[in-house]
């Protein structure tokens, strides 16, 4: 990387991010940039789930391919669109008991249907695909409860 460079990027780069951090939740801890990082996410699966039915087959991978079908992929991007809104929506009022308590429910629902397919309806096996969406809820669901007197004060 030569000076010239450095100096570019410093430059034009450091007012670029300023500019895109007067857009980041605000409050106190991390939790609020994790909901708009998960909320954010999950739009990119949004477009995703519209565009193609690759990734959507390898989450569910323990059934016949043909039996994940194009209609199925547009409802789970839906829900998906759905609760990336409730979680940006969270990120942003994170102190709000209403959103959190939903942005709560949104991820206990996706633990509950990808534990679900995982364990009991065996549509898919265990990989990252499956995985990834456990690993989120899991994490957001302990790290919301744990902190649930700390962002909501009654």
């Amino acid at each position: 990387m030569t000076w010239t460079t450095l100096s570019f990027n410093t430059r034009y780069a450091a007012p670029m991010f300023s500019s895109l951090a007067a857009y980041l939740p605000t409050s106190a801890g991390w939790l609020a940039s994790w909901q708009l990082l998960v909320a954010t996410t999950a739009v990119f699966n949004f477009v995703q789930n519209f565009v193609t039915l690759k990734f959507t087959r390898k989450i569910y991978d323990n059934v016949p391919s043909h039996t994940v079908t194009a209609l199925q992929a547009r409802t789970f991007a839906v829900w998906t669109l759905t609760s990336a809104v409730i979680r940006g929506y969270a990120a942003y009022n994170i102190n709000n008991k209403i959103m959190y308590d939903m942005a709560f429910m949104s991820y206990l629902i996706a633990f509950g249907h990808f534990s679900s397919e995982l364990l009991i309806f065996r549509s898919c096996k265990v990989n990252a695909g499956v995985m990834s969406p456990v690993i989120v809820s899991t994490t957001s669901l302990i790290w919301m409860f744990v902190q649930y007197d700390y962002y909501v004060r009654s």
